[in-house]
């Protein structure tokens, strides 16, 4: 009978190389850990830096707040920097903080299963079995593509893809092409593609606000400045900081703030879009932040092009060549891109078990966490933006940065005070929920006015927004209270438990 491989152990495994799992290993092994494993199911790190590669792909937040900042670069070519500009970046702080040998690429986690017994993890992956004591996602939310539920799809003879997935190897000049979605994605693949292609059909289910961009080309005389003085960088990081937190008015404050920001967007339609009849179809009739403002110069004229034209009829099906509207309209296309968002939750939250599910079921039962790094009934596990972990108006490397202090303070307790195991209280995580439940009851994303939008679940309640100032979230991770924890310590029998008291919880109120 062959031997039993046994399974191989790290104390910390981390799922996923983007910018959570780069930050955690520097931030891990800046704090003395260094059996860490990072599992890469590609071949390459970078995450959605790595995944998303269709034409215009780049990010809305500017670069010297998009980026980590332990890491500042001051050699970003364009206020706004494109996607392989950022995975370089990507790739040089993993190189520089020696993260790349802890990184085991082309390793999928295929499920991971909490043993109470022995206080550790049992991971299967499709290079065989793990076992670790400590496991931490950072996986992100918008790892896999989610495709429209349209009659007829699969019928569909021409070429047809989602963006997250861009076929390369397809020349759409040309063609009749018919995009599906205008979210932020869409907003910027349409310009890019507008110039080569014979027809631009664009299918709007409804008009996403607009906001100026402002992208420019960074000079040689900034980055050089940049490089000598680095209280300038930290001047500009700061600066585009409290820019975008103040988008939090709108947000959880008070609707009434939105009229300036409606302003600015109506301006710019008005200005680029002289066709009464376009800019109608074009003009969001919801308030601007129930769903995700988007950035973009060149949007907006690109729909005004003699090849484009935008649809905003409901799609009924798809057909060999073509895709019908619920009028009757017969659209003939060649190819199909589907810019239709990602699936929520992601993949990877269908395969953590925790003791009474997955993390991805009881996100269906209610979106649910403390302060969005931890959950009840999963012990020793810790994740970044995870729900009520981001919020609306601030970059996500800001909070994922808080989220790796919080979770090292967390781990560094552990090690220093002999604890093999930490999970969040029931009764911390509760307070927790029904505060940011009833602080967002009167936001703009539950009030709006949006039909769909990633910021809602089905029944209306928020899906994992946090609903307050970045900045007061970071002052309640700034530190590890394991008061809100229920505690294992190694020189104890397992049934006896540090239990916290009533947990002192920071109110969210305004």
């Amino acid at each position: 009978m062959p031997e039993q491989r046994r399974p191989d152990h790290v104390h910390i495994a981390v799922i996923g190389a983007g910018f959570g799992g780069i930050g955690l290993a520097v931030k891990l092994r800046e704090a003395g850990f260094d059996d860490i494993a990072i599992l890469e199911r590609a071949d390459d790190l970078g995450g959605t830096w790595r995944d998303n590669t269709y034409p215009g792909c780049a990010c809305d937040v500017a670069s010297h707040l998009y980026s980590y900042s332990f890491a500042p670069n001051p050699d970003w070519s364009r206020a706004y920097s494109k996607q392989p500009e950022i995975l370089d970046y990507l790739r040089r702080v993993a190189t520089e903080h020696a993260v790349l040998p802890h990184i085991r690429f082309n390793t999928e986690l295929l499920s991971a299963t909490w043993n109470a017994d022995h206080n550790l993890w049992q991971l299967s992956t499709n290079t065989g079995p793990m076992t670790c004591n400590i496991l931490l996602s950072a996986t992100g939310v918008y790892g896999d593509a989610q495709l429209p539920d349209i009659p007829g799809r699969g019928t569909f003879a021409g070429t047809a893809f989602h963006t997250l997935h861009w076929n390369h190897d397809h020349d759409l000049s040309g063609e009749r092409v018919a995009i599906i979605g205008t979210g932020a994605t869409a907003v910027q693949v349409v310009p890019e593609i507008q110039p080569s292609v014979q027809q631009l059909l664009v299918f709007q289910r409804s008009a996403p606000w607009i906001i100026p961009r402002l992208d420019r080309i960074t000079t040689k005389t900034e980055r050089r400045l940049l490089r000598r003085l680095p209280a300038l960088g930290k001047a500009m990081r700061a600066s585009v900081y409290a820019a975008i937190e103040g988008f939090g008015l709108v947000g959880f404050v008070d609707t009434r703030f939105r009229y300036p920001y409606e302003m600015l967007g109506r301006l710019q339609l008005r200005r680029q879009v002289r066709d009464p009849e376009l800019r109608r179809r074009l003009t969001p009739d919801d308030m601007i932040g129930c769903k995700r403002a988007i950035f973009s110069d060149t949007y907006l004229p690109a729909l005004t092009r003699d090849n484009v034209a935008v649809i905003t009829t409901r799609i009924a099906e798809i057909r060999p060549h073509a895709i019908v509207t619920v009028d009757g309209t017969v659209h003939p296309v060649d190819t199909i891109i589907y810019s239709t968002g990602f699936s929520v939750p992601p993949a990877i939250a269908e395969r953590i078990h925790g003791r009474d599910g997955t993390v991805a079921d009881l996100y269906r039962q209610a979106p649910r966490s403390y302060l969005g790094t931890s959950m009840v009934g999963f012990p020793n596990f810790f994740t970044t933006l995870g729900v009520f972990g981001a919020v609306g108006n601030q970059s996500a490397i800001y909070m994922i940065e808080c989220q790796i202090r919080y979770i090292i303070d967390a781990l560094t307790t552990m090690r220093d005070q002999h604890i093999t195991s930490v999970e969040v209280h029931q009764q911390a995580q509760d307070a927790f929920v029904r505060e940011v439940n009833d602080r967002s009851s009167q936001t703009v994303w539950l009030t709006g006015g949006c039909a769909t939008t990633y910021y809602r679940t089905a029944d209306g309640h928020n899906a994992g927004l946090y609903p307050n100032w970045s900045f007061e979230y970071r002052r309640r991770t700034s530190k590890f209270d394991p008061t809100h924890y229920t505690l294992h310590h190694a020189d104890k029998p397992q049934n006896d438990t540090q239990r916290p008291t009533e947990p002192a919880i920071v109110s969210l109120s305004r």
